[in-house]
């Protein structure tokens, strides 16, 4: 009799801390998240998950304990852990969960193309913490850079870049900065509003005025080409602009502009250029000469002088 009503009281117990920890954890959406990222902003919300993290292991802890319970009754009951490694690798595939969940997929730091990363960031810098929050932004870049669609942080990438915020201006800079063979480049209509936010436009609202707009839109590699439509260029004109880190300043006419994120560009519009295209005279080769507009060579990188 004793024996029955200890298994009716474990049984009780059971599903009372299923109830308290199960619930709230698996209730929340995504929806719910994406709002939880617009309100308080990224680095709450990885702050947040840190919490979890720590309170699932708790909850693992308790199982645990139960588990060994039961089983001093004489019931069979499943291993929820037993070791600190166990424990760790528990934590370490909880890490994976949250960044496939943030991202879409998993990845490493060291290349964006091909793992999400953001080059030069040490794999355990900054704990736990540090390890989820630069998975978000390694989800954002491959969003941006077109490896990978959805997903939280495309989400709350692509929410932040129709406001011209910071968290998207960082991702799109990582992208400009960054190496094409590693972090990828963007383009199509995605770069064009990247551009528009980078350059701090979007921020200034739809009321602005002489606002530009851009198309033909290619960013990566310390370079950003485009096709600029303004009120001093209505009908367009090809524009460029070189990282003054990585580039040696333009020959020819160029300005220097400092984007959303406190880089500084070099930039430089097409200039009227004399383009010669042979043909056969009766007296022999000829030349048709106009004046089009040409964007200048590229100038030289720093890093090949």
């Amino acid at each position: 009799m004793r024996k029955t009503s200890k298994i009716l009281l474990s049984f009780a117990l059971v599903l009372v801390l299923t109830s308290l920890f199960a619930v709230p954890a698996f209730a929340v959406t995504e929806a719910e998240v994406q709002q939880q990222v617009n309100t308080i902003g990224k680095e709450g919300v990885t702050g947040n998950i840190f919490v979890w993290f720590l309170c699932a292991i708790g909850f693992l802890k308790i199982s645990q304990k139960i588990d060994s319970f039961m089983s001093s009754l004489g019931i069979n009951v499943g291993n929820t852990g037993g070791s600190m490694l166990a424990e760790a690798m528990i934590a370490a595939r909880g890490v994976t969960m949250a960044k496939s969940f943030g991202s879409g997929h998993g990845g490493g730091s060291r290349s964006v193309a091909s793992s999400g990363g953001v080059p030069g960031a040490g794999t355990l810098k900054g704990g736990l913490a540090g390890v989820v929050s630069r998975s978000f932004q390694n989800g954002a870049v491959k969003n941006a850079t077109g490896n990978k669609e959805g997903g939280l942080s495309g989400k709350a990438f692509t929410s932040s870049m129709s406001k011209g915020g910071g968290f998207a201006n960082r991702v799109i800079g990582t992208v400009a900065t960054g190496s094409i063979s590693t972090t990828g480049a963007m383009t199509g209509e995605k770069a064009a509003s990247a551009l528009s936010s980078y350059m701090g436009y979007t921020a200034l609202g739809e009321g602005a005025e002489d606002v530009p707009s851009f198309s033909n839109v290619e960013i990566g590699g310390g370079r950003i080409t485009a096709t600029e439509t303004s009120s001093e260029h209505p009908e367009g004109v090809a524009m460029g602009m070189y990282h003054a880190d990585q580039y040696m300043a333009p020959s020819g006419e160029y300005s220097t502009v400092t984007a959303a994120d406190g880089t500084t560009w070099y930039k430089q519009y097409a200039a009227d250029t004399v383009e010669r295209k042979p043909y056969n005279a009766p007296e022999g080769i000829a030349y048709n000469e106009k004046i089009v507009k040409k964007l200048p060579d590229p100038p030289k990188r720093k890093d090949r002088i």
